[in-house]
């Protein structure tokens, strides 16, 4: 890799304020003190190894979670400075970790090209956050040591041997009167860790987790870059041209993009900015997406591709089926919001677009076998689009905006402030009726569902609008679907799915998970969607008020504390076993009712399993199945 030529010692090093807020107020600096909280002070001490790779410096990175849930990162950059800095009057180093906005990455005379993390907090908010750090740089013939507790130095950066190596190491244990907990996931880690290696490319990236007997561990290295993102991200999907089509350009705003396109009906598009996943997209997005709709469009007219009724592809015609990674590199990004999830850099959209319409029209002409392949699937997904907006038409007419009318079987509530309701979607017509006698008709309203649903991974948008057990769940959200949702129109601020606690209610929860991931994902990401936890068991004994338990250990417990004589057991076996007054009470009641709600954490991951779970290949789910069969519970036989 080039490396960016400019000085890095003290001199670069710019202080900006102090660190008194950050301990104060951790979810301003980190987005919460939950477990992503907690992975986010893991990915900012590792954006900084990273930011040294992206300036040629650094090859490989190694990350241990160790006992007590203490994490060590370590690179073979070129290491913190260790002089002292001329206006804090301290080492570089130290001044890195104790001075909120002191760092490589500011101005234009900075030590690096680019830069990921929280523009330059990242050391110091890690360093405030821990009950205690330790930082260790090679560098300048010498090995350097410095530690931290809460932020406070209390053994100052020291020379302690001596060496002919360069990197940084650095040590810490998070607070545990911050956070909620320190108990790391490595899957969630490793998740990560791939993907940094996939966007910076020829990184070698180690990750091992020793905090049990048996150690997991993973390295990742990949020369082929986001064309190896793409393979992996499709590797469980038919692919409709086998290699990604790659696009790469050095400039003024670094360009790399990748993609592929499978026989799937859904558009998966991920993009990063200096390997900050922009989840919310931006700029960049723009670009790729203009570019992708007229190269298209320009090669089938010019090829005569295109019958007068296909007169022009839309957009999201072309963008059926396609799997893409498109990362840039910004020297001073623009980002909207505190959490970075969309670009902003206006010059950003004609630079991407004008590179992949070159490169695009280039790639089009020289492969024309494929260009066919992949214009053939857009104009079917064209004609497929104009039956949906048909069926789409249809279902406006019907909705309760323009006519009150709402499905049949909807028992509607009689708030109007869509924050304060919630709708149970729930299986079957038995169900549906003690829910309907059970809830709270101010605010709750009841969907009951019969039937096994469409599986929409194997669908077009038309199949869905005509699906007599999908059409209520659409009108019920009341926002719409696909390209045409709107959050801010759900008619709901709960979507409650309420199935029996067997195989075919997790096989009902799946459908129902995959239409909203696939047609409505803003309703998950923005935390609507739940899961009701109906008991398991009816615990009863004369003399004694029922107990309702919702798992197996809690079962034994409460057996235990009643005694096992005259003890009678009721295992549910659905919804409809329960009265109006037990389902309200167990499931339905605010106060004592369990709801887990559905999370988007990892877009990628939730793609993966939606595919392996929902779509045509049977290799990968068997796969799957093997392997996650030993942590089922509750299997009904």
């Amino acid at each position: 890799m080039e490396k960016y030529n400019h000085d890095y010692g003290a001199e670069q090093i710019q202080v900006l304020e102090g660190l008194e807020a950050v301990r104060k107020r951790p979810g301003m600096y980190i987005g919460s003190t939950s477990l992503r909280g907690l992975h986010h002070m893991v990915y900012e001490i590792v954006d900084n190894c990273v930011d040294e790779a992206l300036a040629g410096y650094c090859s490989e990175i190694n990350i241990e979670i160790q006992p007590g849930n203490i994490i060590s990162v370590e690179d073979n950059g070129r290491g913190i400075p260790v002089d002292i800095h001329p206006k804090t009057k301290i080492s570089a180093a130290e001044t890195v970790y104790t001075k909120l906005h002191a760092g490589g990455k500011f101005g234009g005379d900075s030590g690096y090209k680019v830069s990921g993390g929280l523009h330059g907090v990242g050391a110091s908010v890690v360093n405030a956050l821990s009950t205690w750090t330790e930082v260790t740089i090679q560098r300048d013939g010498g090995i350097f040591q410095m530690k931290f507790e809460k932020g406070k130095t209390v053994e100052p950066l020291t020379r302690i041997g001596d060496s002919d190596k360069t990197g940084t190491k650095v040590r810490f244990l998070a607070d545990d009167t911050i956070f909620e907990t320190l108990d790391y996931e490595y899957e969630t880690l490793e998740t990560r860790m791939r993907e940094i290696a996939f966007l910076t490319k020829g990184l070698k990236i180690n990750i091992k987790d020793i905090r049990e007997e048996t150690e997991k561990k993973a390295e990742f290295c990949f020369e082929g870059g986001l064309k190896s993102f793409v393979e992996f991200l499709n590797k469980n999907k038919e692919k409709i041209h086998e290699n990604p089509i790659y696009i790469e350009k050095d400039g003024e705003v670094p360009v790399e993009i990748a993609f592929q396109y499978t026989t799937s009906y859904s558009e998966n598009i991920y993009t990063f900015v200096n390997n900050i996943n922009t989840i919310e997209g931006g700029t960049h997005l723009e670009g790729f997406k203009r570019a992708l709709t007229k190269t298209f469009n320009d090669y089938a007219k010019s090829h005569n591709l295109l019958k007068e009724k296909d007169a022009n592809l839309q957009g999201e015609d072309i963008r059926e089926g396609i799997t893409a990674v498109v990362s840039v590199k910004v020297k001073e990004p623009q980002f909207e919001g505190q959490t970075k999830t969309k670009l902003g850099n206006s010059n950003v959209t004609g630079i991407v677009s004008g590179m992949v319409n070159d490169a695009l029209s280039a790639f089009l002409e020289e492969n024309p076998n494929i260009a066919k392949t992949i214009l053939e699937k857009c104009i079917s997904a064209s004609r497929a689009r104009e039956a949906a907006r048909k069926a789409r038409e249809l279902v406006r007419r019907k909705s309760a905006l323009e006519t009150s009318t709402l499905p049949g079987k909807l028992a509607d509530c009689t708030e109007k402030d869509a924050s304060k309701c919630e709708v149970y979607i729930v299986e079957g017509d038995s169900a549906g009726g003690s829910a309907k006698q059970g809830r709270d008709r101010k605010f709750q309203a009841i969907l009951p569902l019969w039937g096994k649903m469409l599986n929409v991974e194997k669908s077009r948008a038309d199949k869905i609008y005509n699906n007599d057990k999908l059409q209520p769940v659409i009108l019920a959200v009341g926002a719409g679907i696909g390209a045409d949702f709107d959050i801010s129109k759900i008619r709901y601020g709960k979507v409650i799915i309420m199935a029996d606690a067997d195989v075919d209610g997790a096989h009902i929860r799946t459908l129902l998970l995959t239409f909203f991931f696939r047609y409505m994902r803003p309703l998950i990401e923005n935390g609507n969607v739940y899961l009701a936890q109906p008991p398991l068991y009816k615990l009863s004994k004369k003399g004694m008020k029922d107990i309702y338990c919702y798992t197996d250990e809690e079962m034994a417990k409460h057996l235990n504390e009643m005694g096992r004589d005259g003890v009678s057991i009721q295992r549910y076996k659905g919804l409809g076993e329960m009265n109006p007054e037990q389902l309200w009470d167990t499931t339905m009641n605010p106060e004592n009712r369990i709801l887990i709600k559905v999370k988007l954490e990892d877009a990628i991951k939730a793609d993966e399993i939606f595919t392996i779970l929902m779509g045509d290949d049977i290799t990968p789910r068997r796969q799957f199945i093997e392997e996650n069969a030993k942590y089922v519970k509750n299997l009904d036989i």
